[in-house]
């Protein structure tokens, strides 16, 4: 296989990588033949080439916002993200709310 035809079955790799919506190691998993490792560097060499980020997207998630039904008057926040829930309430550290909420993210 000469570089220009590896060049292009990379690019149209990474295309259907992207489009996929899958993270890197659940489109290798369902790609044989093709390690995270090599994903990773054909991503990295594609970007360095064209200046062109090849990072997904940013999702977003539905949060709903229901009223709480504690006893400190209401003045707490219940947050959903996928199955799990977070209940903020007043004097939260928005540095470890914002930490949690992105592991979150991450997982779901």
């Amino acid at each position: 296989m000469t570089r220009a035809e590896r060049q292009k079955l990379w690019e149209t790799r990474i295309a259907e990588y992207q489009a996929s919506g899958q993270s890197v190691k659940e489109w290798c998993a369902s790609h044989e033949g093709i390690s995270p490792r090599q994903l990773w560097y054909w991503l990295r060499k594609y970007k360095d080439q064209n200046g062109v980020s090849l990072e997904k997207p940013t999702r977003w998630l539905p949060v709903e916002i229901s009223e709480s039904s504690s006893g400190d008057g209401g003045n707490s926040l219940l947050v959903r993200i996928g199955k799990t829930s977070i209940e903020v309430r007043p004097g939260f550290d928005p540095a470890l709310l914002t930490q949690v909420v992105r592991v979150l993210i991450a997982l779901c």
